[in-house]
């Protein structure tokens, strides 16, 4: 009987595992929908189902119901995703109306390097099937059906009315604290609370359905415990954790319901259950419950690191704050001396929990974080949602101007402490991909020094020491070449070496970024490597000798540079003749490796006397390429290799005529 009941919890794990596979192939399916399959220019019109900001920080809208000009209903996406660029676009749309545009739009693109972070992963996660911009003026065909998306509607009203009472960036942040409404959020003040490590106080996450609904509760608690008549016949306690789940139900519904907010309303929702069942809230079980259930309705958030970070911070909380339970060397101090120690420990292992992972998705350090976050997360918490409370309460009898006057300095502290950290010298500290075993091994030992009874549970470190240190050895594709064929990057001594000074400006961010590099792309292609070859750029690598040329002004010297270099790349398809030959042959190699999924000598480019051609039709079937050295010749690694044969990235035939 020992020996069933200690395979218990395998067979539980394995039943898990189960499930969780099940869950995912189910919603993958579930999601499936159609991508457009070209660049599409001309009229777009659609239902508006979401507005936010872009990274260049433009107005962007989220469309369904899409019609596209002179296209098959059936090809048609489900949903898609338009950036308002140019002179002459006014406020966002109104939520639920109808709007036309004429635009570009194109299939969401994959990942800028092999094993990069792949946004078609995303899109498709999200129903877009694709994304594009607009320079023209949104026209509006038709206004918002009575009764039509009124929650969506209702967010961007309060939104709006935040705005008018809290004036600037100060206002937009309380906006995007209290709705999820960022559009109207800065890009600058954005990047300094990253720089900082705060951005998590922009997300409507854990930490403040945690603060709004722990308000409500301890509120409606210590007001029912004055009526003694309630406080001794009734089970208070239970109403004030019903009303406070009924607060966090109304705030996520009203933020938009996004996977951070709803992973957070999971978390508070298994607490207060916890109050109702007369249990403990806060356990490790409370939060592996949350994780099963995020996980069992949205899989694909285990990839994300809102979700990782959110639970990591919460698990390593969970299990310091339970070790000091009850500990006794703290019995003798004063509130206020415990009050402080629980934010610096707090602050400090959150920080701590968040930063491998952290740094993995977005390649930086906050090395000032915790200073950030002690200046601001009590201010957020004692002053910010509290604040929002009262003036909602306040708002309908028109008494909560000191309120927003209270929440605006409170707002404009927590910028100008971002403004101020991100300043000082070495704020960030950037880092390289590391290899991607090296996020696994840090969870796992994580896990073992957090559930393992015994002090055999501080074996766990051993794998996050091992990850760590190997972390700043990671080796980085010496030679990277964008899908466009518009960028070309050679590792050297100094760093990165781009072929362009402009052009392709995300990809390069991204190589860079992976890189660990802070350099801008200006700085990286004034790096000593290339040199100007007629239409194009050349440059050497060990002993080969590579010539780029963009646009079709590089065509007509494309034969030329083949006589006198090994390996050229183009961003339009080789000239008829011995170069579309050569494209076209490497492209049938590593088609046939795509399909097997076979890693071979046929994708490796022997240096030899006839140049090898890497042209654009190649590279939209290949995706992204990585190319390293051995010995004389070079490793072709595919992004669309990395990726997979999946839902989200179909595999590509060569669109040349054979």
């Amino acid at each position: 009987m020992r020996w069933r009941d200690g395979l218990g919890p395998l067979w539980l794990g394995v039943a898990l595992v189960a499930c969780g596979l099940m869950a995912a192939a189910g919603r993958t399916h579930h999601l499936a929908g159609p991508v457009l399959d070209f660049r599409y220019y001309g009229a777009i019109e659609g239902r508006v189902v979401g507005v936010d900001r872009s990274a260049s920080d433009a107005i962007r809208l989220t469309l369904d119901q899409v019609r596209l000009e002179d296209m098959d209903p059936a090809r048609i996406p489900h949903r898609i995703r338009v950036s308002l660029h140019g002179a002459g676009q006014g406020a966002a749309p109104e939520p639920g109306s109808i709007v036309m545009m004429t635009g570009h739009l194109s299939a969401p693109a994959g990942p800028a390097e092999p094993g990069g972070f792949d946004f078609q992963l995303h899109a498709y996660f999200l129903s877009l099937g694709a994304v594009g911009y607009t320079r023209t003026p949104v026209v509006l065909l038709e206004h918002r059906a009575p009764g039509a998306a009124w929650l969506f509607h209702l967010r961007l009203a309060m939104s709006a009315a935040i705005r008018d009472r809290i004036g600037g960036q100060p206002g937009a942040f309380a906006a995007a604290v209290l709705t999820g409404d960022r559009s109207g959020l800065d890009a600058a003040p954005v990047e300094a609370m990253r720089a900082a490590n705060i951005a998590h106080l922009l997300a409507i996450s854990g930490l403040h359905m945690g603060l709004l609904t722990g308000f409500v509760y301890a509120a409606l608690r210590q007001i029912l415990a004055l009526i003694p008549a309630l406080a001794l016949r009734y089970p208070i306690r239970k109403w004030a954790a019903v009303a406070a789940l009924g607060a966090g139900a109304f705030y996520l519904a009203l933020s938009g319901g996004n996977v951070a907010t709803e992973r957070a309303f999971i978390q508070v929702a298994v607490m207060f259950c916890a109050v109702l069942l007369d249990r403990r809230a806060l356990t490790l079980r409370s939060v592996a419950i949350a994780a099963v259930i995020v996980l069992l309705h949205r899989p694909e958030t285990l990839l994300s690191p809102g979700f990782q970070m959110s639970f990591a911070a919460t698990a390593a909380l969970v299990g310091v704050f339970g070790a000091l339970r009850g500990a006794s060397w703290m019995q003798d101090w004063p509130k206020w001396a415990k009050g402080a120690f629980a934010l610096l420990v707090s602050s400090a292992v959150a920080g701590a929990a968040t930063a491998p992972y952290g740094a993995v998705h977005f390649n930086q350090i906050a090395v000032y974080g915790l200073l950030a976050n002690l200046l601001t997360v009590p201010v957020m918490g004692s002053v910010v949602i509290p604040g929002a409370v009262l003036a909602a309460i306040l708002w309908p009898l028109g008494l909560s101007g000191p309120v927003w006057w209270v929440m605006d300095w409170a707002l404009s502290w927590i910028l100008g402490v971002a403004d101020v950290v991100a300043a000082l010298p070495g704020a960030v500290s950037p880092v390289p991909t590391p290899a991607a075993w090296t996020l696994g091994a840090v969870t796992l030992g994580a896990l073992v020094v957090l559930l393992w009874q015994g002090r055999g549970r501080w074996l766990g470190l051993l794998p996050v020491a091992a990850a760590l240190f190997l972390w700043s050895g990671a080796d980085r594709p010496a030679i990277l070449v964008s899908d466009s064929g518009t960028l070309v990057g050679v590792m050297t001594e100094a760093g990165r070496a781009l072929s362009r000074d402009r052009g392709a400006g995300f990809v390069a961010e991204i190589w860079l970024e992976n890189d660990g590099d802070p350099a801008t792309q200006p700085q990286a292609a004034a790096r000593p490597l290339w040199q100007a070859s007629g239409a194009g750029q050349s440059a050497r690598f060990g002993t080969w000798s590579i010539w780029h040329g963009t646009g079709r002004a590089a065509l007509a010297e494309a034969p030329a540079a083949c006589a006198a270099h090994s390996l050229v790349i183009l961003s339009e398809a080789a000239p008829d003749g011995p170069l579309a030959a050569s494209a076209r042959a490497l492209a049938e190699t590593l088609s046939e490796t795509l399909a097997t999924g076979q890693a071979d000598t046929s994708s490796i480019l022997a240096h030899g006397p006839s140049c090898h051609v890497l042209d654009g039709p190649l590279l939209a079937l290949t995706g992204a390429l990585a190319l390293t050295p051995e010995g004389d010749r070079l490793q072709i690694l595919t992004a669309r290799r990395a990726q997979g044969d999946r839902p989200w990235s179909p595999r590509q035939t060569d669109p040349r005529p054979q």
